[in-house]
């Protein structure tokens, strides 16, 4: 699907939003001082309305009709069904794939709208709410609206790009998720510990030798599960979603 414009300035601002929300550790003054939770209703606010501009802007445009979000509601029901699957253990994840490959066929609006209602539906239906719920929804939207990015590819060519991907994307999901929440794990005292007082730079590689020592398993499980997840079910997910689109979207899917 083709964005309008409006879609892009839209996703422009969906993205620059979140991104702010994982990178403020870098801008912060070095006299402010933040506690876990504080932040975290706004930037939930903000990121629903952010999602129902987004979904708005795609329908008023004829890019995202009524049963292209009857289709949305159905992959965001079954990655949030399978999500608890895998229970995140040693990285394993399988709710991506489908963010992924929705996004690829659908389109960077509706990969970042699936991405981020699918980890909001999973937290309602496990009990995940808390105040890493709304970093969750914002990294999920960023690997769905990647994926709607990605350039033409078709066969084992389109197999091969959306694998390679979705471990990309894995690392990055993990990195902004320990990013968010680096600030308040050690303290302020700690070696690998965020210092307010500290440089951009410096900060980065002290965060850069946290994640490493702390998450790069995981990170590397969620990469390997994807690659895995989309090369054996990817060209068949692929298909049904593109019969899908054709019938919802009445414009040609994405190839």
């Amino acid at each position: 699907m083709t964005l309008t414009p409006r879609g892009v300035a839209v996703l422009l601002v969906a993205a620059v939003a979140g991104l702010g929300a994982f990178v403020w550790p870098l801008l912060v003054r070095p006299d402010a001082s933040f506690t876990p939770g504080s932040q975290t209703p706004l930037i939930l606010a903000g990121l629903l309305v952010l999602l129902l501009v987004v979904v708005g802007v795609e329908l008023t445009s004829s890019g995202l009709d009524v049963r292209a979000l009857a289709v949305l509601g159905v992959l965001a029901a079954i990655g949030a069904a399978v999500r608890p699957l895998g229970t995140g253990t040693a990285g394993i994840e399988l709710v991506f794939f489908l963010v992924i490959l929705g996004g690829r066929v659908f389109g960077a609006g509706f990969g970042f709208t699936l991405g981020s209602v699918t980890l909001f539906t999973s937290a309602l239906l496990t009990g995940g709410v808390g105040p890493w719920l709304p970093h969750q929804m914002i990294a999920a939207g960023f690997v769905g609206l990647g994926a709607g990015l990605l350039p033409r590819a078709s066969g084992r060519w389109e197999i091969a790009v959306l694998a390679s991907y979705g471990a990309v994307s894995a690392f990055a999901y993990g990195w902004l998720m320990d990013f968010a929440f680096w600030p308040f794990a050690l303290g302020v005292y700690g070696e690998l510990s965020w210092r307010p007082g500290a440089g951009a730079l410096e900060n980065l590689h002290t965060f850069v030798l946290y994640n490493l020592a702390t998450s790069m398993g995981w990170n590397a499980g969620r990469a390997l599960t994807n690659i895995v997840v989309v090369v054996l079910l990817g060209p068949g997910v692929l298909l049904v979603l593109r019969r899908a689109a054709r019938r919802a979207v009445f414009v040609a899917p994405r190839h």
